[in-house]
């Protein structure tokens, strides 16, 4: 196998479709990447738009600058956003909302506009219909999330969107959100995970990603978890996501994309625990004092949550605020050692197992060669970082503090 499997010889810059890192100028990409990352759209392969999600930002549909803020996000970086017609608007907004969003899609048509991939997370199924129904040619819209996603309900809001995409060149993705009792209790998750996956597999070509309502599923215990800890040191909702990510996030062409579930601080607090974040890496980097504004602002957990998502079968994750989108796009780059793995491992047919070109690990062909085409994926969308870049890098150009 070619080592061009993913990554294209020559860095595309494409005026539309989203590019990752948009807000670096060509000077700062051409610095940090061997491969800068490439341009996708509404076209692209379906493996390449669910990396491409990213950090994924949600904002209430209510809001009178709809338009214009999803068009600032966009430019700070910003690669994936939920339009929010559930959680976030009160009842006797709802119609008011609906109206706004429809407004928003035409807007972004009439000036043909896809910078981003945009969703709209739905009540009901008649949300579906209306939206659709006022969709003008060229919309940029990529979907729906369906919250509280089970099997009954989740199979009618499936096959809605598969029928109001008939008349479109493209379909209107779904993301469902799994986030239910149903899903989380013991007794009832495994029978509830197999018939989602059954529904799921159904509809495979339109189904992104699946989602984690981690909010909820802490919600269902009385849990909220504090700044000092991860999703996964809550054991309940750690449970259930390992569930998830069992039935539903297998890579043996059954599986889905699973995305990390939301981190929810960014404001200063006092501490209990110490900083989860080393200084060896700031220190090397001249940013030692930047360091300090990641952990001040509780960034530090986030980080380590990333990490533990990417650990346990991972990709991209919700955010709740716009500070926590280059963290999550920092740690999705595909580092030089990554990238020198996998080309040597789907390089070669066969099996067996070979020292690293690295010298500090053994790549075994078979066991690790879907790791491998995931990470192509990852260095197509995100990139390759070069060889003496790290994270620090990577976030302090996101944050300008260099």
């Amino acid at each position: 196998m070619s080592a061009d499997i993913a990554v294209d010889s020559v860095d595309l810059a494409a005026t539309g479709g989203i590019t990752q890192f948009p807000q670096l100028s060509d000077e700062q990409l051409d610095r940090l990447f061997l491969h800068r990352p490439q341009t996708v759209d509404l076209h692209s392969p379906i493996d390449h738009l669910a990396i491409a999600l990213g950090a994924t930002l949600y904002v209430p549909a209510t809001r009178d600058d709809l338009t214009s803020v999803i068009r600032r996000r966009a430019e700070s970086g910003v690669t994936s956003m939920v339009i929010d017609l559930e959680d976030a608007v009160a009842d006797e907004d709802e119609a008011t909302a609906v109206e706004r969003t429809i407004a928003t899609l035409t807007d972004f048509a009439h000036d043909n506009w896809d910078r981003l991939l945009l969703f709209v997370r739905v009540r009901t199924t008649d949300h579906i219909e209306t939206i659709t129904a006022g969709l003008v040619p060229g919309h940029c819209l990529a979907g729906f999330v369906i919250p509280k996603f089970e099997a009954e309900s989740g199979a009618a809001a499936l096959d809605t969107i598969a029928a109001v995409s008939a008349d479109w060149d493209r379909p209107l993705y779904v993301m469902p959100v799994l986030e239910t009792p149903r899903i989380v209790h013991r007794e009832t998750r495994d029978a509830e995970l197999a018939a989602i996956r059954e529904v799921l597999n159904r509809h495979r070509e339109r189904v992104l990603a699946v989602r984690i309502g981690a909010t909820d599923i802490c919600g269902l215990f009385g849990i909220r978890r504090d700044r000092d800890v991860t999703i996964y040191d809550v054991r309940v909702a750690a449970d259930a996501v390992a569930g998830i990510v069992n039935m539903l996030g297998r890579s043996d062409g059954t599986g889905f994309v699973i995305t990390g579930p939301v981190w929810e601080y960014f404001a200063n607090h006092e501490r209990m625990f110490a900083p989860t974040l080393r200084h060896t890496p700031f220190r090397e980097h001249d940013a030692v004092y930047f360091r300090q504004q990641l952990v001040s602002r509780d960034l530090d957990g986030l980080l380590r949550e990333i990490a533990l998502d990417r650990a346990n079968g991972i990709t991209g994750k919700t955010v709740i605020h716009p500070v926590h989108v280059g963290a999550v796009h920092s740690l999705s780059t595909v580092t030089d050692e990554e990238y020198s793995d996998a080309l040597d491992i789907l390089d070669r047919d066969g099996g067996g197992a070979q020292a690293s070109a690295y010298g500090n690990k053994m790549n075994e062909l078979k066991p690790h060669r879907n790791w491998a085409l995931g990470v192509m994926n990852r260095a197509h969308v995100f990139g390759v970082t070069r060889r003496d870049i790290s994270f620090v890098d990577l976030l302090t150009e996101w944050a300008g503090d260099r």
